[in-house]
């Protein structure tokens, strides 16, 4: 009777998770062709009922610029309910490569985050970033007005046709992600206090005020070139199209002096110090990480060719997905190579690092996906999967503990990417504009007979915001590591190894709360053979 019992609570075990799983399954499925669909309609069905050319130099009647400008917005949003959705992908990806005891808390701190970003961008942050002010730091309209708490805002922004709200949101977005990155490489140590301050640092006000440097109307490396404090010393502006360096290296960099400050986690040994046991611990549950990989891929193409603003840009935003996905696929396909070449299992095709392998392709395309051709994209992308391979072990060999490879895909491709464009800028395509793309003045790189103008502004910008990035991210997370429990930056000792680890420390739950066995297929199938051998 007994036996009957177990039998009978494991196959309604079995069939309750076998549901879930489905309806999760489902759910994301219907979600991405929802989503896909509207993008398509977006990208290439609307634009043509306009007929627009390559330049932007038109002349238009007030109802059709209304119209387009109507489109355009309704693209923006599409575009930042793609990247919001990237959310997913990182909570999928951060948590699968984590480990059990560890998972709740990433989970927390993502939401937390995202929670955070849209107050504190909104109070403070777009103003800094997108609003009039000097080369450092945006406040307002440039007429005495601030735009905290978004008061005081024109009805669009600047040239763009598209609403200041719709904006608002689409860039908030993209905050979110650079707030998410930083998480990733400081998995399983950092206590959730702690995170709620550095949280607000770099949201509030790293990531605004340095993003509007490059991003903002008159930061100094936007105007590099015509004014400002390196006028004399570039011919080029710095280019960033949608965020290699403002949003990966800022969120990568920031990662990496977070995890300095911290140290590694308790018991974590690293191979310079035991080739045998050492290395990075596997992730507990690989089929969510890579589930969620796919899903920030998928969000992608609302971060690259959103970044138009445009959908009258076809040819633009069609290219940008083009090479998107091209940067991708070689990204993949090399650092699955590089592992299968030299990694610790030499021989194995390691799915960890062909995750995020795509995500360094990713990661690199997102600064030069508009200027490029797609050979340079597959060029680019494949050079960065070596890069996230090399990355990887070079972390590990400085005793930096990074869960997720954070540092690496986004950090240190972040940074190729954006020196990748003064390369491969292919000389055919100049600026997008919200009524077509404006090619009279083409970007060109060194290989297409560019010179090095375009590389030298790059590597300046890059350089910069890279450096200011970390040294105010490490002066910050040391100030908050010192002080005392509960609100420093690192969690205390028993916090970290006692029963349950920092899930049950912090949040009081595990990410399994099931009592014997994980919930699992294998285990649960496990149990099932175990009750049928004693049946």
């Amino acid at each position: 009777m007994k036996v009957g019992s177990t039998k009978h609570n494991f196959l309604s075990s079995v069939r309750q998770l076998t549901r879930e799983k489905w309806a999760l399954g489902a759910t994301i499925f219907t979600g991405k062709m929802i989503g896909l669909l509207l993008v398509f309609a977006a990208m290439m069905v609307i634009p043509g009922m306009f007929g627009t050319k390559a330049h932007a130099a038109e002349t238009y009647t007030a109802h059709e610029t209304t119209m387009m400008d109507t489109v355009n917005t309704v693209w923006t949003l599409v575009a930042a309910f793609l990247v919001f959705g990237m959310q997913a992908g990182f909570v999928m990806l951060e948590a699968g490569f984590a480990r059990k005891r560890e998972t709740v808390n990433v989970l927390m701190e993502c939401i937390f985050d995202t929670c955070l970003c849209g107050l504190l961008f909104y109070a403070v942050g777009y103003a800094f970033m997108f609003g009039k002010g000097n080369g450092f730091i945006g406040w307002g309209g440039g007429d005495g007005k601030t735009w905290f708490f978004l008061q005081n805002t024109p009805a669009t922004y600047m040239s763009t046709g598209i609403p200041v709200l719709a904006h608002w949101i689409f860039q908030y977005a993209f905050a979110d992600t650079c707030s998410t990155i930083v998480s990733g490489a400081m998995i399983g140590r950092t206590s959730f206090r702690g995170d709620i301050l550095y949280s607000i640092g770099i949201t509030g006000f790293i990531y605004p005020i340095i993003g509007h440097w490059a991003w903002g109307p008159d930061g100094f490396l936007a105007n590099m070139g015509s004014s400002g404090l390196f006028q004399s010393i570039s011919a080029q502006p710095f280019r960033d199209f949608a965020g290699s360096t403002v949003v990966h290296t800022i969120g990568g960099v920031a990662s990496l002096a977070g995890a300095m400050v911290l140290g590694p986690r308790l018991g974590r040994i690293f191979a310079r110090d035991d080739k045998e046991k050492g290395g990075l611990p596997p992730g507990h549950n690989l089929l969510v990480a890579a589930v969620g990989g796919f899903i920030l891929w998928f969000g992608w193409y609302g971060f690259n060719p959103g970044s138009t603003l445009s959908a009258m840009d076809m040819q633009g935003i069609g290219r940008v997905a083009a090479n998107t996905t091209l940067a991708a696929c070689a990204g993949g396909f090399t650092a699955m190579l590089a592992a299968l070449w030299f990694g610790p299992t030499k021989g194995k095709f390691d799915l960890a690092f062909t995750i995020n392998g795509f995500l360094a392709g990713l990661v690199a395309i997102t600064c030069p996906c508009y200027w490029v051709s797609p050979f340079g994209a597959i060029m680019l992308g494949a050079i960065s999967g070596f890069i996230i391979f090399g990355g990887v072990y070079l972390i590990e060999w400085f005793r930096i503990d990074d869960p997720v490879g954070a540092v690496s895909v986004h950090g240190f491709n972040g940074i190729w990417g954006t020196i990748s464009l003064g390369l491969f800028a292919s000389g055919q395509y100049g600026a997008t504009g919200a009524y077509g793309a404006d090619n009279s003045a083409p970007v060109t790189g060194l290989f297409y007979g560019g010179g090095f103008g375009v590389l030298k502004a790059q590597l300046i910008g890059s350089l910069t915001i890279t450096l200011a990035t970390f040294v105010i991210s490490f002066v910050m997370m040391y100030v908050i590591n010192k002080l005392g429990h509960p609100w420093k930056l690192r969690i205390e000792e028993h916090g970290e190894t006692g029963a349950g680890g920092i899930d049950v420390f912090d949040h009081g739950i595990e990410v399994y709360p099931v009592q014997d066995d994980e919930i699992s297929l294998s285990g649960l199938f496990d149990k099932g053979a175990k009750v049928a051998s004693e049946a």
